[in-house]
């Protein structure tokens, strides 16, 4: 019979890499969300006003007048 060879892996964890992965996610996680919610009030406005109700807003919220 052959001889057995054990072979044993092991794993350097290095936790700021971890941290730094995790913030990561996170972060790009809530700029989705972020994102999904800007364009569901984008759609919102225009069903709720139209396109030009929409455009006038904007330049009153630019302008004030």
């Amino acid at each position: 019979m052959g001889t057995r060879t054990d072979i044993k892996l092991e794993e350097r964890i290095n936790p700021g890499d971890e941290a730094s992965k995790f913030a990561l996610n996170a972060g790009m996680g809530l700029a989705a969300l972020i994102g999904i919610w800007g364009f569901a009030c984008l759609i919102g406005g225009l069903t709720a006003h139209g396109f030009g109700g929409l455009l006038r807003g904007f330049w009153t919220a630019l302008t004030g007048n």
